[in-house]
């Protein structure tokens, strides 16, 4: 199954950002290498918030990366949540449709 942890950032995020952001990446790149963390980024223009594809059974490694990151904790992400997604088409689609009858 698919979750998107949706984060919204406050209006001095860019300023604030760079004394957390090595340890995000860090923390990011580990969940991915663990193989729960699909794709990340931030969203641009405007740069307002960020949303991080996960992967597993349940959305629990999505909320234990949000628990755990410098930016939510440092107060930088205002708003955070966990959505399970229904992947349909893609090679990486959890429940893959070709046609529907």
């Amino acid at each position: 199954m698919h979750f998107l942890l949706f984060y919204e950032f406050g209006t001095d995020y860019m300023q604030r950002r760079p004394p957390y952001r090595a340890e995000h990446l860090r923390l990011a790149w580990e969940a991915q290498e663990r193989g729960e963390l699909v794709l990340a980024g931030a969203l641009a223009d405007p740069a307002d918030g960020a949303v991080l594809l996960f992967q597993g059974e349940d959305g629990r490694a999505a909320r234990a990366f949000a628990e755990h990151d410098p930016y939510v904790k440092s107060g930088l992400v205002t708003h955070w949540s966990v959505r399970s997604w229904t992947t349909v088409v893609g090679e990486a689609a959890a429940t893959p449709v070709r046609t529907v009858t």
